[in-house]
């Protein structure tokens, strides 16, 4: 027997539904913690705030008196009322260039051999020991490149001077690349070995932040990859680094912005000279941060003021690149870099 349903009549003048409201109230661990998330923030912020205006108060006395011509200057007397960054800043920026030209390549090959080669069993371990790289004090790297780096790679910088010394970066003017026999001093204590010291101190970081956002790679994009009959190369090329520019720029320039204030390591290698010095393989170089540490101590006064004010130089570079890094990892974290 078949029933047929008869709908009911629908009444023309009934009031339209109205959707239904929902309220969510926080409970009382959610306000504790939105208010201590909000704290924190502000406490920051404050913190960055107060360095900068204590740098600036600080460095008003020498600014007074150099002008503009402080970030143009490259000599360091601040008794003679000439001194200036335009050497140290210099310095500081080939440094941390030399350092993530280098670093850069092994951070991005470690991160994709963690996210995508390494197999299970092996991924806890090297996650720990690049966490422990991050860890070591940078006055071990610093040793380390004094003792054992700087006399093993004389032999590297004189090749690149031979084959390369035409690029002016790499020209070594007291040097003859043609002659084994030639004096090695002239290499050592360059920004080059200052470089590869800072690089192995950065890697780290930017491998951390890089392997966090390739573990972020969409699995279904990943196997779709696969289905098409990608390599495992191919799908790297095609999926996992385009996902991850983002990741890939923003701990390049957190690296970079760690790179320009390390201290210790730098001080430990670097014969310190107050020239503009564009050859990265010649002995001799210096940074705003060496030369904070090592004229700290025998400076007062107008002296100090001068230290201060190639401080506030520094703290405003090194704010800019992490802010900057921060934008890039915040897009890449959203995902919307990935092209794939």
């Amino acid at each position: 027997m078949d029933v047929t349903m008869i709908p009911e009549a629908i009444d023309a003048d009934a009031p339209a539904p109205t959707p239904r409201k929902l309220v969510a109230t926080d409970g009382r661990s959610d306000r504790i913690f939105h208010k201590g998330a909000s704290f924190s923030g502000v406490l920051v912020m404050a913190i960055m705030v107060a360095v900068g205006m204590f740098l600036a108060i600080e460095a008003a006395q020498a600014l007074r008196v150099t002008g503009l011509s402080f970030l143009t200057t490259s000599e360091w007397q601040p008794d003679r009322n000439k001194f200036g960054i335009a050497a140290v800043l210099l310095g500081t920026v080939l440094i941390a260039l030399v350092a993530g030209v280098i670093a850069l390549p092994i951070a991005i090959a470690t991160a994709l051999f963690i996210t995508e080669v390494a197999p299970v069993w092996l991924k806890a371990s090297l996650v720990a020991l690049v966490d422990l790289m991050a860890a070591v004090p940078s006055v071990v790297y610093g040793l380390w490149g004094l003792f054992l780096l700087q006399g093993n790679i004389v032999g590297l910088s004189r090749w690149i001077n031979g084959w390369f010394g035409w690029i002016p970066f790499f020209h070594v003017a007291r040097a003859d690349p043609n002659s084994p026999l030639s004096s090695a001093s002239v290499y050592t204590a360059s920004t080059f070995i200052a470089g590869v010291v800072v690089a192995m101190m950065v890697m780290p970081i930017q491998c951390v932040v890089m392997r966090e956002v390739f573990s972020q790679v969409p699995g279904g994009e990943r196997e779709g990859a696969f289905a098409l009959g990608s390599t495992r190369w191919g799908m790297i090329r095609v999926v996992a680094l385009p996902f991850g520019r983002g990741g890939i720029i923003g701990g390049t320039m957190l690296g970079l912005g760690r790179a320009l204030g390390e201290t210790i390591a730098v001080l430990l290698i670097i014969s310190p000279r107050f020239d503009i010095n564009f050859h990265i393989l010649e002995a001799g170089s210096n940074s705003v941060s060496s030369l904070i540490a090592l004229r700290y101590s025998e400076s007062s006064g107008f002296g100090l003021s001068a230290l201060m004010a190639a401080g506030l130089a520094l703290f405003a570079l090194t704010l800019v690149v992490n802010f900057t890094a921060s934008w890039f990892v915040a897009r890449s974290r959203s995902g919307a870099s990935s092209e794939a």
